[in-house]
């Protein structure tokens, strides 16, 4: 069986399409491209941050360079199951993107306490130091159902479509679900394209006929925008309030975190 892929260098366009656009593009699609052997499948992630969310809200000002952290599983993982904690990196619109792949209970391991898993990979030094900066913790849980395509001429063309994405702030942990509150209207579709460099022109002319057109998505980012910066903003109003009024909100808050 082959190693899996530990470094990505490429670019990502998002597209939010309607539901005609979807079913109007995806036949057009299997002209040229083939659906992974997987088919749909549940993708669930744990998306780490500072105490103040310093991480996202760089993210939104889109700034020239950019990178994140992220716990990611196919499926809802038990401790022994595989999951992949990713580094992703974004510079002058190129994304980089490193990740080792280990058990739910070796990331649990490394993340709280630094015990690494029995591992050659340098990727653990760009964490350690990414770590050593932000000391990030998980923030937020975002899963969605996932098919991926690959081109037939060009296997690195690929093209993935993202429904029913949905997020929760609690049970933050792999093994706790894939539940949680739609962060998008049913009718929607999250489709991305990754290329090694410039799109085919086939494909050009395809979302051009459709009225497809990029946009500026992150669903972590929309996600801390539609919701977590109201309940941040709500937090530090409850400061000003006596203990007794704050009790309700402090104990919503507590629990969560990573476990195996």
């Amino acid at each position: 069986m082959s190693k899996p892929q530990t470094i990505f260098k490429r670019y990502e366009k998002k597209y939010l399409l309607s539901r005609g656009q979807y079913d109007a593009l995806r036949p057009l699609l299997q002209e040229k491209m083939t659906q992974d052997a997987y088919g749909e499948h549940t993708i669930c992630n744990l998306y780490f941050d500072t105490p103040e969310y310093d991480l996202i809200r760089t993210s939104i000002e889109k700034p020239v360079y950019k990178e994140k952290l992220r716990l990611r599983s196919y499926g809802v993982p038990a401790a022994n199951d595989q999951v992949f904690l990713e580094l992703k990196k974004k510079y002058k619109g190129i994304v980089y993107k490193r990740r080792v792949d280990l058990s739910l209970q070796e990331a649990a391991d490394y993340l709280r306490y630094g015990k690494r898993p029995l591992s050659d990979s340098h990727v653990f030094n760009e964490i350690d130091w990414f770590q050593s900066m932000y000391h990030a913790t998980p923030k937020v849980f975002i899963a969605y159902e996932r098919s991926a395509w690959h081109g037939n001429e060009d296997a690195n063309l690929r093209v993935t479509f993202d429904q029913g994405i949905r997020f929760r702030e609690t049970a933050l942990d792999l093994a706790s679900g894939d539940w949680g509150q739609a962060l998008l209207e049913d009718d929607r579709v999250l489709m991305e394209i990754k290329i090694p460099g410039a799109m085919p022109l086939w494909m050009s002319r395809m979302l051009s006929e459709l009225k497809i057109y990029p946009a500026s998505f992150s669903k972590y980012g929309v996600c801390y925008k539609a919701y977590l910066l109201g309940e941040r903003l709500a937090g530090r109003a409850e400061v000003a309030k006596p203990a007794a009024f704050r009790q309700d909100y402090h104990y919503a808050k507590q629990g969560g975190g990573l476990s195996a």
